[in-house]
């Protein structure tokens, strides 16, 4: 060390740790914001008036027995596998992204074998939340899986 430590070197040191955690949580917080894609519910108190609706919606599917399990096609497609649908059921995939800038889209998928849909064109790399909907003669049924 050249010289003595001054008051002078102590406020450096301060300054510069201090502006080094400032701008750090600047920049947490602009990636959090930017990938922050809006808000689940616009009202939660509105939004949790529908609550018993949709538990007595839920125990319905329940009952229907179905189930649908969405994943990657060899070709890149978006394939959903169900169990207990009936033939010339209406499959529809609505699909988005768990992080990042909004990105979703609503896909109707084809039956091409026995039980299993897919979907029109490759789905993009990545990490996608698919909500599977399935409609057969005035019954709803849906799910929602993350695929990767």
């Amino acid at each position: 060390m050249r010289g003595p430590f001054t008051g002078r070197h102590m406020a450096l040191i301060l300054v510069v740790g201090f502006g080094i955690v400032i701008a750090v949580n600047f920049l947490m917080a602009y990636l959090a914001a930017r990938d922050f894609g809006g808000v689940v519910v616009e009202n939660s108190y509105v939004a949790s008036q529908n609550y018993n609706s949709w538990l007595k919606e839920a125990d319905a599917q329940r009952q229907l027995g179905w189930e649908a399990t969405p994943r990657r096609h060899a070709s890149g497609a978006l394939e959903v596998a169900t169990a207990g649908v009936p033939a010339g059921a209406d499959v529809v995939a609505e699909i988005r992204r768990p992080v990042g800038p909004p990105d979703a889209r609503r896909l109707t998928l084809a039956e091409h074998a026995a039980g299993k849909f897919l979907a029109p064109g490759a789905l993009p790399a990545g990490r996608w939340i698919v909500r599977v909907i399935i409609d057969s003669d005035g019954k709803h049924w849906r799910t929602e899986r993350e695929i990767g």
